[in-house]
C-alpha cells in the first residue's frame, strides 16, 4: 500500500500595493496575487492615505488598516474570498466615517485633547411596529 505524502508550504505577506481599483499583495514564495478592490467596500471608501496606511499581523499571514478598521487574512486573499462584511455593518461604519469628530483642549497640557464623538440622533417612537 503506497500512501500520499503532502507538503503544505505556509506562505506570508511581504509588501501590499493598493491602487484605486486593486489590492495586490507580494507573497513570500514569490506570487503577486491581485484581486479587485470592489471586493472589499472599507478599503473602497478609504482615501488612498488610509489605503496606504497598512501593516502586516500574524508574521505576515493578514493585513490590517488601522485607519479603516478592516483586516485581510492572506488566505482569504489567495482564495479570492471577498469581504463578508453585512450590508448593515457597512452601514453603520460609513455612517461614523460621515460624523465629525470634535476634539476639545484640555487644560493639563499642549498635548492633552479629549476626543468627543459626536451627538446621536434622538429616537422617535416606542420602538414597536
Amino acid at each position: 500500500m503506497s500512501s500520499l505524502s503532502l507538503k503544505i508550504q505556509t506562505v506570508s505577506a511581504q509588501r501590499v500595493t493598493v491602487t484605486e481599483d486593486s489590492l495586490a499583495v507580494d507573497l513570500s514564495d514569490g506570487r503577486t496575487v491581485s484581486v479587485p478592490l470592489i471586493w472589499y467596500p472599507r478599503l473602497v471608501n478609504g482615501s488612498p492615505r488610509e489605503r496606504n496606511n497598512w501593516r502586516l499581523i500574524g508574521a505576515g499571514e493578514g493585513i490590517h488598516w488601522p485607519d479603516l478598521d478592516e483586516d485581510l487574512s492572506v488566505d482569504s486573499i489567495i482564495f479570492g474570498r471577498a469581504s463578508g462584511e453585512s450590508q448593515a455593518s457597512l452601514k453603520r461604519w460609513l455612517e461614523t466615517r460621515k460624523a465629525p469628530i470634535k476634539m476639545t483642549r484640555k487644560s493639563a497640557g499642549p498635548q492633552s485633547y479629549t476626543v468627543k464623538p459626536p451627538k446621536q440622533k434622538a429616537r422617535v417612537g416606542n420602538g414597536r411596529s
